[in-house]
């Protein structure tokens, strides 16, 4: 994160500007994605993106990366620990973790309401338990602490020009792309960590289930019934965007180049699934390069009309009376 960043935020105390600082590494490792669309937003809301999303990512790493030592146990300690962490420095300001004090201080600076952690935290302890769900509305419950959650978190520091409520649909529906379309990506992986996010019912509706995930995975073979289902999963992903879409000029204009691209480059995954035949047992599919520089120089471009406008808007505004400013 550079100084600027940190300067034009209003964070100055020492400590605090190197606990965000870790946020940032987070999600720049974690999050190509969406790191590269953040460096859209103005210098002085990048730093609470980080705070949220590498406060995500931290408490997603707790539940995977204990495979494999000695259960569910160590795991629900680490969870246990950080949620009690997480309550203490979202009531006093204070903590010991320096991802959770930057976390406290973005939901401070931008009043967000501190249920969207707690079911967030929900949701990361079904993980520990979960391997994978019968139907897609337990599916979507999951996905209200997991996903949904992270755009209601965000909608406050990108602003909106509507009422708040208005957004709210679209900012949820937007956070469940996103992570629909990490799981239609990311299937054989998550196989390989014995879940399956895909719905049962989704899956025996053309006659798949885990096993024969399993074979595919195994033995590098397709099979259309899997290619069928996924097609399927495919579809509803991009009805989660469809629903989404209406919101993004709800946002601040200034706001709107980053979460666009966000929302092109994650689309594109899902267009990169379909153009590997739904091969994602077998390899991980990804945007190109070249489309990736493109949908980025797109957002450039946006973002300088965005002040452009901002900056001619602020100058030809008439002056605030004593009797308005009241």
């Amino acid at each position: 994160m550079t100084r600027h960043e940190l300067d034009a935020a209003g964070i100055h105390d020492p400590a605090l500007r190197a606990d965000y600082l870790r946020c940032r590494l987070l999600n720049a490792r974690h999050g190509r994605t969406y790191f590269l669309a953040t460096r859209l937003l103005p210098a002085a809301r990048r730093p609470a993106v980080h705070a949220l999303y590498g406060f995500a990512r931290w408490a997603d790493d707790i539940v995977d990366d204990f495979e494999g030592s000695g259960g569910t146990a160590p795991r629900a300690a680490c969870l246990d620990r950080l949620d009690a962490e997480l309550s203490r420095a979202l009531r006093t300001g204070r903590g010991d973790e320096p991802v959770v004090r930057a976390l406290a201080h973005t939901a401070a600076t931008y009043r967000i309401d501190h249920r969207h952690f707690t079911d967030f935290m929900a949701s990361m302890r079904t993980d520990l338990t979960v391997t994978d769900y019968p139907t897609f509305a337990e599916l979507r419950h999951y996905m209200h602490g997991s996903a949904a959650v992270i755009g209601l978190q965000m909608l406050p520091v990108l602003g909106h020009v509507v009422p708040r409520e208005d957004a709210e649909p679209h900012a949820a529906a937007l956070g469940v792309a996103f992570q629909l379309t990490n799981f239609l990506r990311d299937v054989g992986e998550d196989l390989d960590r014995g879940r399956i996010y895909l719905p049962a019912d989704l899956l025996a509706a053309h006659g798949v289930d885990r096993e024969h995930l399993w074979w595919s995975r195994r033995t590098g073979r397709p099979d259309r019934r899997i290619t069928a289902a996924l097609r399927d999963f495919a579809a509803l992903t991009r009805g989660y965007y469809r629903r989404a879409l209406p919101g993004i000029p709800m946002l601040d204009p200034v706001a709107r180049p980053c979460i666009r691209t966000a929302y092109v480059l994650y689309g594109g995954i899902v267009t990169a699934v379909e153009r590997d035949g739904y091969a994602v047992l077998h390899r991980r599919s990804a945007v190109r390069r070249r489309v990736r520089a493109a949908v980025a120089l797109d957002g450039l471009v946006r973002v300088g009309a965005a002040r452009l406008l901002a900056a001619r808007t602020a100058r030809t505004a008439p002056p605030v009376t004593v009797e308005e400013a009241a």
